[in-house]
């Protein structure tokens, strides 16, 4: 294709046609100078023209169409065209194959160097030319590109590997070269297609004839099955070799962790390892440290919310607890209060199992059972060091709990996680834990409850009227609102690798102790208590708070839906 020019400048293009002043191009072009940026990203940067604004322009004054690649299925076979490092680095995409030629997207289609190295590439098929929000491409990058194939050819060779092996033992036949190359190569992939997907965790599990590599994405898991299930053992391995595991040890569990640099992401791998019937099953805790701590205002959490929890966690002395099942955002949700909390003048300390996130000035000790390292051995320890704060990472037992309420009424404010369903129960289980009532009425001061539901994916929300069913339960849950309230649903795209979804959102609830919810506590009145606390009017349940986001749009009737069945069935 002969490449389109433009018969003037960007900028005075943009000035000629009245969408920016000159003083706005003068002032793109001092920042062009002083970042080396192209003038369209100065331009937006600064918040003078929209990036589909300048694009939709861009594309009719050269002549091309400009396309929103969100709702459109590209094949995998037609984006591998063009190899994802040329890609990436030129911000193109193979939309569609033409036989002769090619339908490819850029978001800079005025680099016409860029142009000729994509024919090049790409000859002898002719390009014919689209514009594509940049924005767009990275998300079609993401999905398109993804290392199934790569992870499906490394583990086809090692277990050609494996194969040709006699008397295969891994512990001796896999030095430095040949398989234990392939499985690094392997494990690898692994890894960077978790990154690139946003994985929270990595299960790695061997059956009879084939082997699962599963990945929990935005809490759901999607799986990828593997013929070659005889090559578990050696991924298994290298993965306790990088844990400073036990590899002669097979018949138990083992917990461990480790740290890798992956796709310029610094990542802390949590690993626990449990025989199974064929092999050893692994699960990965991902914990992406480049992303940095997330703060209450970046949690998703409604303002006033935000406003009624910095007030709690700014108090001297009491007890904080965040409460909810496995993967429900409560170490996060803990973080971001410590992150808040950690000043000069204030005195930290934590004790988790294991230790998350590194924190500058805060003490952070791991427990560690082999050694009687427990919590309540090290909580013992830390109210002799003269702290302000103390986060404990579980109350677990009897003693951990009378240890940290203890503390929280002589002058510390102790922040802690428990695993029960929703606020109210939180504080009836630390008297069913074994904690005195007056004990627990005293200390303790509110309740976090949260969850985490899935957002719908704003590149294809549609409207979604309720099923006779649908709406029945909703009715059930908060009256007649339900049938005035507007609701949204993906109906999938590339964006969101068609399930509709993208991303998490926490949904909350916040129990804050009055005199008179106190005073039922210490007399172990839990029936009292808990008819206080859900007249209490500044409470909102978990259920309608989600049922909150899914009348903005947030989130779907199912995930509402979802969330009301794990509550009402375990609570």
């Amino acid at each position: 294709m002969v490449a389109p020019k433009l018969k003037m400048r960007l900028g005075d293009l943009l000035v000629h046609e009245h969408i920016i002043t000159n003083e706005q191009l003068m002032q793109a072009l001092n920042s062009q100078k002083s970042t080396g940026r192209k003038l369209g990203d100065a331009l937006i940067e600064l918040g003078y023209i929209g990036e589909r604004q300048l694009l939709e322009f861009l594309a009719q004054q050269l002549g091309v169409p400009f396309l929103d690649i969100s709702q459109r299925r590209i094949p995998t076979e037609v984006a591998s065209l063009l190899p994802e490092v040329h890609a990436r680095r030129l911000r193109a995409l193979i939309i569609e194959d033409q036989g002769d030629s090619v339908l490819i997207g850029m978001s800079d289609p005025a680099d016409l160097g860029g142009l000729d190295q994509l024919e090049q590439m790409l000859a002898p098929k002719r390009l014919k030319l689209a514009v594509v929000m940049e924005s767009q491409l990275f998300e079609a990058f993401d999905g398109l590109y993804r290392r199934t194939a790569d992870i499906e050819s490394f583990a086809s060779q090692l277990e050609e590997e494996y194969d040709q092996t006699t008397d295969f033992d891994l512990t001796t036949s896999f030095g430095d070269e040949g398989g234990d190359a392939t499985v690094g190569k392997l494990l690898q992939s692994v890894f960077e297609d978790a990154i690139q997907m946003r994985a929270s965790d990595i299960h790695i599990e061997p059956d009879e004839n084939q082997l699962r590599i599963r990945q929990r994405i935005d809490g759901v898991l999607q799986e990828n099955v593997l013929k070659e299930n005889k090559i578990a053992s050696a991924m298994v391995l290298r993965l306790k070799l990088m844990a400073g595991l036990d590899i002669s040890e097979k018949r138990l569990p083992q917990d461990g962790r480790f740290n890798l640099q992956i796709s310029g992401h610094n990542v802390d791998v949590r690993i626990s390892t449990m025989p199974v019937q064929h092999g050893e099953s692994v699960v990965m805790r991902l914990l992406d440290q480049t992303a940095g701590l997330l703060t209450f205002d970046e949690t998703g959490m409604p303002d006033d919310l935000v406003k009624r929890i910095r007030h709690q966690i700014s108090r001297p002395h009491g007890m904080v607890l965040v409460t909810g099942p496995t993967g429900s955002g409560k170490t996060t949700t803990l973080y971001a209060g410590l992150s808040e909390l950690n000043q000069s003048s204030k005195k930290i300390i934590t004790v988790e199992d294991p230790v998350e996130y590194r924190l500058p000035r805060v003490n952070q000790v791991q427990v560690n059972s082999k050694i009687d390292l427990t919590f309540s051995s090290v909580l013992r320890t830390a109210l002799r060091q003269d702290p302000d704060i103390i986060m404990i990472g579980e109350m677990r037992d009897k003693e951990t709990v009378e240890i940290g309420l203890r503390g929280a009424l002589t002058g510390h404010l102790v922040l802690s996680t428990l695993h029960t369903n929703d606020a109210i129960t939180s504080a009836l289980r630390l008297i069913d834990m074994g904690a005195a009532g007056f004990l627990v009425g005293s200390s303790l001061r509110a309740v976090i409850a949260q969850r985490l539901v899935r957002r719908v994916c704003d590149s294809c929300a549609v409207d979604h009227q309720p099923n006779s069913q649908e709406m029945l339960w909703l009715t059930n849950l908060v009256g007649e609102r339900a049938k005035t309230s507007q609701f949204k649903q993906g109906k999938g795209c590339q964006s969101c690798q068609y399930t509709g979804y993208k991303g998490r959102i926490g949904v909350f609830e916040l129990l804050e102790m009055n005199e008179p919810m106190m005073a039922a506590l210490k007399r172990d009145d839990a029936e009292t208590f808990a008819q206080m606390a859900k007249e209490n009017p500044t409470f909102t349940p978990l259920a309608h708070a989600a049922f909150d986001y899914a009348t903005q749009g947030i989130t779907s009737i199912e995930e509402v839906l979802r969330l009301v069945e794990t509550v009402d069935v375990a609570g």
